[in-house]
């Protein structure tokens, strides 16, 4: 079985799973600011950001993220496993990247600050 067929991209693995139902509004200015220590809105730079936000609010990636926390194998990074499910494949043809270009394997997002997100979704 290939990488592939492991990625849990199917909506209906889980259909309570929409967080439309659990999200907290926590501002409404979703403007970018830069802060002395280099981080952008919180995050380690625009690149995680700019991931994170796509995932937080886009319904197809926040399901994706959660099934990718919830399946992921022993020892194996949740965010690797949504970048593998992002790139690979038909998905990775059309998702490659987030509405703004930032690709999801891109070598600038902080990894750790990611896996802690999905994690609390």
């Amino acid at each position: 079985m290939d990488s592939w067929s492991k990625c849990p991209l199917s909506l209906d693995f889980c259909p309570n799973l929409c967080h439309t139902n659990s999200m907290e509004i926590k501002g409404t200015d979703m403007t970018a600011t830069t802060t002395a220590n280099e981080t952008y809105n919180g995050w380690a730079n625009y690149e995680t950001w700019n991931a994170a936000l796509w995932i937080g609010n886009d319904e197809f990636l926040y399901n994706t993220a959660r099934a990718c926390v919830t399946y992921a194998e022993d020892g194996e990074s949740v965010w690797s496993k949504f970048q593998r499910c992002m790139m690979e494949g038909q998905i990775g043809r059309f998702l490659g990247a987030t509405g703004d270009g930032v690709a999801w394997n891109h070598n600038a997002i902080d990894a750790a600050e990611m896996e802690e997100m999905m994690r609390d979704l």
